[in-house]
């Protein structure tokens, strides 16, 4: 009896320590696997939070940027009209919700604000100092008596010549950045460089910091909560008491945005891994003991076996409905995720088709300008055509005639292009050979020339120059500035027009006229800015703008400055193409 009573004694405590050994390698692997799929749930989650932080501070630096080109800003720092300038820059800042809207002079010194005081010097701080720099500066800190949570975005001003005559300092009230997301799951914040947390979606957070070489956060006042710090397969496990609002036990997780400096980082909290694997492993250990409870009572009591099947059936369908109800939300969060990522690019492509509209309507008010050159050449060949047909010519009425039909294509060429940018198409950049294209456009110009008693001097070079580009296109933009020369010089004593190719790393064509000048070279190639009388013959002041972007769409440059010796010159920079067989 005592054998027998040992050995299944000795049986039951081996079996015992099986089960115990099995159900806590389960309960390990499925807390690993539950940290896993935690860390990749707060991941998507600390990336959400950090692209939402960079949209809404970068919008402010969009708007210093924007600000550093606007008149108002280029009148304070000429000291004109003061009062004006804080009552634009107040009402700037009450439109985008900004703190406070500086305009600095060159030496950091506070031209005009609706906060702050003039006069104040602000070359000490490092994005003022980089602004001046001639790039864009940003940074954060205290803005007392404003706010002790402030974001800094300095835009530099630059003069004609290029250099930087001030800077726009936009500051950002952090408080107003993070004030919506007080409370949301689960507990993100943001640290600086030197670890102190500036943004967080829990208040008491804010301004801990982390001690040097070391894990965790210390609050403001140097007291030291309970804290310990640990790695579970390859994940940062914290367990903390910090509050009723944080997690006793959280897997910690950073992400670097070193495009505003700050650090994101989130705590997750792990006791629903935990829950869990425990779950699991009670699941296991059951099965196992209910089998080895089975297999003993199988040869003493068959009665009591279909009642402990029973309730083993009742214990695994609990289990197994658990595991499908956990399964079945985190299939639910993942299909949310991915219809927010779908609405999200929905967005940036309704956007994308906002601006490309808004652009094709600035061009559509362009049309006339666009097509009435080709329009005159029309007539001009036509009225030609019918004056040689009464001469009797028929060879040079067919020449007209066919120049006619090229400058109805190149029209339906153009308006092939308005139709392929409402489609969201691109006409194929291709090698152009720029001295055709010249000698194209003083072919349509020749006439108007003649008309305006312009003289014009070109030497053409021996052997093509080929560039990236669009043959119409860039056939407009020469026509556009020889015309524009062309009424320039109207009155002036001398009319000249000089075109020259320059080579370098880059096919340079130069524009020089002996006109008056540029009246205002900043604004020369805004849409609608002309010098012209109304009612003339000129067109709406959309020329200039629309051969901005043609040039800039090739990767070119276009440029316009005075001369010394009179008149000015526009210089059309193009990126230089290797020919090909086909075109030698």
């Amino acid at each position: 009896m005592n054998t027998g009573f040992g050995r299944r004694f000795a049986t039951w405590l081996i079996f015992l320590t099986i089960v115990a050994a099995l159900s806590a390698g389960v309960w390990r692997y499925a807390y690993w696997q539950g940290l896993d799929q935690l860390s990749a749930r707060g991941r998507a989650d600390l990336s959400l939070a950090s692209d939402r932080l960079v949209g809404q501070l970068q919008r402010y630096r969009d708007l210093a940027v924007f600000l550093a080109d606007h008149p108002q800003v280029n009148d304070v720092l000429a000291d004109k009209l003061p009062g004006a300038a804080r009552d634009f820059l107040q009402d700037v800042a009450d439109k985008s919700a900004a703190l406070d809207v500086r305009v600095v002079d060159a030496n950091g010194r506070v031209m005009a604000s609706p906060q702050s005081p003039p006069g104040e010097v602000l070359r000490d701080q490092p994005f003022v100092r980089r602004a001046l720099r001639g790039a864009l500066g940003w940074g954060h800190g205290p803005s007392l008596p404003l706010t002790d949570r402030a974001y800094f975005h300095a835009a530099p001003v630059f003069d004609d010549a290029g250099l930087v005559k001030g800077a726009v300092v936009v500051t950002t009230d952090l408080n107003g950045i993070d004030y919506d997301w007080r409370g949301s799951n689960p507990a993100a914040f943001f640290t600086d460089e030197d670890g102190v947390v500036q943004i967080a979606n829990r208040s008491e957070m804010l301004f801990w910091q982390r001690p040097a070489g070391k894990p965790g956060l210390i609050p403001p006042d140097g007291s030291v909560p309970a804290f310990e710090a640990g790695w579970i397969k390859g994940h940062e496990i914290w367990k903390m008491g910090w509050g009723p609002y944080l997690p006793d036990e959280a897997l910690h997780l950073t992400m670097p945005l070193p495009v505003v400096g700050f650090i994101g980082e989130v705590l997750l909290d792990v006791a629903p891994a935990r829950r869990l694997a425990a779950s699991q492993a009670a699941a296991v250990a059951a099965l196992c003991l209910a089998f080895g409870a089975l297999l003993f009572l199988a040869t003493e009591r068959r009665r009591a076996l279909s009642q402990a099947n029973a309730r083993l059936e009742r214990r695994v369908a609990k289990r197994t409905a658990a595991l499908n109800a956990s399964n079945t939300e985190l299939r639910r969060e993942a299909a949310e995720r991915e219809e927010a990522q779908a609405a999200l690019k929905r967005a940036q492509a309704d956007l994308v088709q906002a601006g490309k509209l808004s652009a094709l309507g600035q061009m559509s008010a362009g049309i006339s300008h666009e097509l009435n050159q080709p329009l005159m050449a029309i007539r001009s060949f036509a009225e030609n055509a019918g004056q040689f047909m009464a001469r009797d010519k028929p060879e040079r009425v067919a020449e007209n005639l066919s120049r006619i039909s090229q400058m109805a294509e190149r029209m339906a060429r153009i308006i092939q292009n308005l139709r392929a940018f409402a489609r969201q198409e691109s006409v194929p950049q291709t090698q152009v050979d720029v001295t055709r294209v010249i000698a194209s456009a003083i072919e349509l110009t020749e006439t108007y020339l003649a008309k305006a008693d312009v003289s014009l001097e070109y030497r053409a070079p021996e052997n093509p120059v080929w560039v990236r580009g669009g043959e119409v296109r860039l056939g407009q933009v020469f026509v556009n500035l020889i015309t524009n020369a062309a009424d320039a010089m109207t009155g002036a004593q001398t009319r000249k027009l000089t075109i020259r190719i320059e080579l370098d790393d880059a096919v340079s064509v130069q524009f020089r006229d002996t006109g008056p000048g540029i009246e205002m070279p900043d604004k020369m190639f805004d849409p609608f800015y002309t010098t012209k009388s109304v009612g003339g013959s000129s067109g709406m002041g959309l020329g200039l703008s629309i051969s901005y972007g043609i040039v800039q769409s090739f990767g070119g440059q276009i440029r316009g400055r005075n001369l010394d010796e009179g008149g000015a010159m526009f210089s059309v920079r193009l990126e230089r193409a290797d020919m090909i067989e086909d075109a030698a």
